[in-house]
């Protein structure tokens, strides 16, 4: 069974599931080279028909990611940013106040009906945009019957349950994240490959959208680097921060039900809206003060409602989806909740993998068995190159007399070699990883025990602010000694902190200067046999046991690199010294 799944919205991607698993993902912004391209991902379909050899023809299915079209004002950055200058400027007057409290009553399930009763302008530019969101997929001859539209926290849902594959027990499966089909949140129970949602919480009372409107009130931009308020919170005044999170605390209630739930004080706008408050509430205060108080709500929030939805079911087992959930440090606070016995967060959570979701959600509903599905395991999912692609790229070198190319007899030992002398190597290899971390083929790799690196590398081509830390791939032997894991929770994705535990000196560069976590990439050796390689050689060759500081392969901006042609392009723009690209070795000479 042929299935694609689409997202269309905000960092558009696309996913393909066939022999009972995802085999092939892509996001737009790596093959347009456009930071978190929005829109129809047309791009990434050809490309995945092309590394595939697959046609629309034999497309059993396509499964859309939401029930409506995403409004294209969430679709790139300009726009997104325009948006929350609306949300900080708006004053709703009487009559929107009363709409408002009206359609915030009357149930969801009736939306389009009543935003029609009320006159909304927006629902007939909804409808204009639903009759022209399946345009492209006629151009591809794909069927109007075998089109499904999956509900975006359903993506979520499914992307975290199926991709997680334990059917053997029930699961409590959570999402939340700024909004989607109405909704920020859903709890549901998976049982036997089925789930069951048993709660919601309407997209007006998105904690993550608030998450969002303080990122851009604070310079940043919203959708994009809320990360940077977490890298900044540790820093902070821990009761300052303890005051703005009560603060905000404050604002909302909690509601008993079959699931308990949060919703803002009766009078409050929408959470997006909330700028004048928080711009009163905020004025002078620290920066790092208000990214430790909006981190520590986000985390006192998401502790005491997945506290709850464990004790009302009595699962102690999550599987977590949505873009709330690609904050690391919340992460790690569930992880270390008493209750729980497992967790698994879906890789790359935001909207970029409701395609994953989208694809297992139409599997079943096609009839495929719960013991045929495949769970997720590695991200090396993307567009496949050959060597006419490498031998292209090298022909940009040609006006470059300065840059030596070499065939090394083993790449991987020639790597480690310069990782052992304190040099900063770019690695490129194989099918790219999917999603916003960088696990090894896409990376640039630095020997995490040396301090000074850092600099170096922001120097030539990451440009970080310098609060922010970098993260580290390390073998399971040295997990085991270095991170903090007394209930063994899996790591491979780069989606959860750690406290370090032992030999910090060995990966200092690769943790939080100011807390000492660490967000690891333990490397599965079946996965990525030549990562794996190159990290237990390091460690053999040095006596290290840190493992490797792991940053992904890009300009400070740009999406991570996706051909041999972007590798050597970012090689020749920036300050890199050393590009292991395939078979080849690209070493600057002048630069020693």
């Amino acid at each position: 069974m042929n299935i694609l799944g689409i997202h269309e919205g905000h960092n558009a991607s696309i996913a393909l599931f066939r022999d009972h698993g995802i085999v092939y993902a892509v996001s737009e912004e790596r093959l347009t080279r456009k930071k978190n391209e929005g829109g129809f991902p047309l791009s990434s379909i050809k490309r995945m028909f092309a590394d595939t050899g697959i046609s629309p023809a034999e497309l059993d299915a396509v499964a859309l990611c939401g029930r409506r079209a995403v409004q294209p004002k969430w679709a790139h950055k300009e726009l997104i940013l325009e948006r929350y200058r609306h949300y900080c400027s708006f004053r709703p007057g009487l009559i929107n106040r009363v709409k408002g409290e009206v359609a915030k009553r009357l149930p969801h399930s009736h939306a389009d009906r009543i935003r029609r009763i009320l006159r909304f302008k927006s629902v007939d530019s909804l409808d204009r945009l639903e009759q022209q969101r399946t345009v492209p997929l006629q151009g591809l001859s794909v069927p109007e019957d075998r089109i499904l539209r999956i509900e975006h926290h359903e993506c979520h849902a499914s992307a975290a349950y199926y991709g997680l594959g334990h059917f053997d027990v029930p699961v409590l499966v959570i999402s939340c994240d700024g909004g989607g089909d109405g909704l920020c949140a859903t709890v549901s129970i998976g049982e036997d490959g089925r789930l069951r949602r048993i709660g919601t919480i309407p997209h007006e009372d998105s904690i993550a959208k608030l998450y969002a409107l303080i990122t851009y009130v604070m310079g940043f931009v919203p959708l994009e680097h809320e990360y940077k308020l977490m890298g900044m919170s540790p820093y902070a005044s821990t009761e300052r921060a303890e005051r703005l999170c009560r603060w905000i605390e404050d604002r909302f209630l909690w509601v008993d039900g079959e699931i308990p739930k949060w919703k803002r004080r009766k009078g409050l706008p929408p959470t997006s809206y909330w700028y004048e408050d928080l711009e009163k509430r905020i004025r002078f205060e620290r920066f790092d003060v208000i990214a430790a108080g909006f981190q520590r709500f986000i985390e006192s929030m998401m502790e005491r409602w997945v506290r709850a939805c464990i004790e009302r079911t009595g699962i102690p087992r999550l599987a977590l989806s949505g873009g709330i959930f690609m904050n690391v440090k919340m992460n790690k606070i569930l992880m270390e909740l008493p209750e729980l016995e497992s967790i698994f967060i879906h890789p790359s959570c935001g909207d970029e993998t409701n395609p994953f979701g989208a694809c297992y959600a139409a599997a079943v509903r096609l009839g495929v068995r719960k013991e045929a599905l495949r769970p997720v395991e590695h991200l090396y999912l993307g567009p496949n190159y050959d060597e006419s692609d490498y031998r292209e790229a090298l022909e940009a070198l040609a006006e470059h007399p300065g840059i030596a190319v070499d065939i090394p007899e083993s790449q991987e030992a020639r790597v480690v070699e310069l990782l052992a002398e304190g040099r900063i190597v770019a690695r490129y290899a194989g099918r790219e990883e999917f999603g916003a971390r960088a696990l090894g083929n896409r990376s640039i790799l630095a020997d995490p025990s040396r301090l000074d690196v850092i600099a170096e590398i922001n120097r030539m081509i990451k440009n970080r602010d310098f609060w922010m830390p970098f993260a580290g791939a390390m073998i399971e032997e040295d997990a085991r000694e270095n991170l903090s894991n007394p209930k063994g929770v899996p790591a491979p994705y780069m989606i959860i902190t750690f406290d370090a535990e032992t030999r910090i000196d060995e990966f200092k560069a690769a943790t939080h200067p100011y807390d000492q976590t660490i967000r690891p990439q333990v490397v599965e050796r079946d996965w990525n046999p030549a990562f794996h390689r190159i990290l237990a050689e390091f460690r053999r060759i040095t006596g290290k046991r840190g493992g490797l500081l792991n940053t992904s392969f890009n300009l400070h901006g740009h999406p991570i690199v996706s051909s041999p042609a972007d590798a050597v392009d970012v090689f020749l723009r920036s300050g890199l010294k050393h590009l292991a690209l395939g078979p080849y070795l690209l070493n600057k000479q002048d630069e020693g």
